[in-house]
């Protein structure tokens, strides 16, 4: 049993904020990401869009793909028309040996909305959850006999948000479908991170890492402000950070307690003016190889 350590870009990248991050560029991104240690990166909106010009892309830099985010709208399309919608990823994702796609519903999410408080998210009822979940279920089944496995994404602003949300995803849908495991969001969604990972272990099929600044995450509550409000003024950080509230080291133990051996990607979106990329990617790297290998944890080259 070994766990990778990847990282997204999104530090130097943030295709949702990008006036934060227009000093940088994806090369440099690659580079700091690479000397710093990491295995792999999710795919950026940056990066090279053909198959063949993205394995050279990534071959240069010595880092696999380690997923990549997928926009879905399959609350609104139909099972065929969603299908073809994601056909192309989902084929470049299993030629490159990926091992999911990060996929979430986007057709009526908040967001990308800066003027939307992250309050006026939309919620659904555990019965349009349950129909939506069956319908995802066959899209999970069909990615994964074309060689990929779908992960969904629970993310602020979302119908799938909270533990109450993931709940409901999972009991309604078929093992197919996987859980991207995030401990950010799930912290400002108000749910306890360790909870969910031992209620849903046998589903988690991805991991992603970020820490949470409480004071911050406060500000934007009290202040009823939008998710992108609370990432441009610092809300997200790596693990490691001492500002951040959760304990990693707990989580990481109970990762090992359930033999889990896929990645653990780094994915902390910040004003890099206030926290320069390299250094906090360097800082959330260290501190996961520390505490790994204080749990025993093996992390695979």
């Amino acid at each position: 049993m070994a766990v990778k350590i990847g990282i997204s870009l999104i530090a130097w990248q943030n295709d949702d904020l990008p006036d934060l991050t227009r000093d940088y560029t994806t090369e440099g991104a690659m580079q700091d990401a690479a000397r710093i240690g990491y295995s792999g990166v999710e795919r950026g909106r940056r990066m090279p869009a053909d198959t063949e010009g993205l394995r050279a892309y990534l071959d240069r830099y010595g880092v696999s793909l380690c997923g990549g985010w997928c926009s879905g709208n399959l609350l609104v399309n139909d099972l065929a028309t969603e299908k073809d919608a994601i056909r192309g990823q989902v084929e470049q994702f299993a030629s490159l040996g990926a091992p999911c796609i990060v996929y979430a519903e986007c057709s009526n999410t908040i967001q990308g909305d800066i003027a939307r408080p992250v309050s006026q998210r939309p919620k659904l009822s555990r019965e349009e959850v349950t129909g939506y979940a069956a319908k995802l279920s066959e899209l999970a089944k069909w990615s994964r006999d074309q060689g990929v496995v779908l992960s969904y994404h629970h993310h602020m602003g979302a119908i799938v948000q909270d533990a109450e949300d993931i709940d409901w995803l999972m009991e309604g849908s078929d093992p197919a479908l996987t859980l991207l495991y995030d401990t950010g969001h799930l912290h400002f969604a108000g749910a306890d991170p360790l909870a969910v990972l031992d209620k849903w272990a046998d589903r988690v099929h991805h991991v992603h890492f970020k820490d949470v600044r409480q004071p911050v995450l406060d500000w934007v509550h009290a202040e009823d402000r939008s998710f992108l409000d609370g990432v441009a003024s610092g809300v997200y950080s790596v693990p490691g950070d001492p500002d951040g509230c959760i304990d990693f080291t707990a989580i990481i133990d109970r990762l090992k307690a359930m033999d889990y051996d896929g990645w653990i990607v780094v994915e902390a979106e910040q004003d890099p003016g206030k926290a320069p990329p390299f250094e906090y990617s360097k800082l959330g790297y260290d501190h996961i190889v520390a505490i790994c290998t204080r749990s025993g944890l093996t992390i695979e080259s």
